[in-house]
């Protein structure tokens, strides 16, 4: 599998996000406490009310749903 740059960026950059905006603003009493709260950043914050620029500032969820009723 090849990896390009951007990928990587991507990568980082979602990273970046969690890294600022949870857990650097926690601290967590265990490390289920912490899966849990990550899972709980991707799936009701970042994928669903979190804007991105790169997708024209609409959420995944919401582009995604553009992108399927224009297909």
């Amino acid at each position: 599998m090849q990896l390009n740059a951007l990928s990587n960026a991507m990568a980082e950059s979602f990273f970046a996000t969690l890294e600022c905006e949870l857990i650097d603003r926690r601290a967590f009493q265990s490390q289920a406490e912490a899966r849990m709260a990550v899972f709980e950043f991707i799936e009701a914050w970042y994928n669903r009310k979190r804007r991105h620029s790169r997708l024209g500032y609409r959420s995944p969820a919401n582009f995604e749903r553009s992108y399927l009723q224009a297909v």
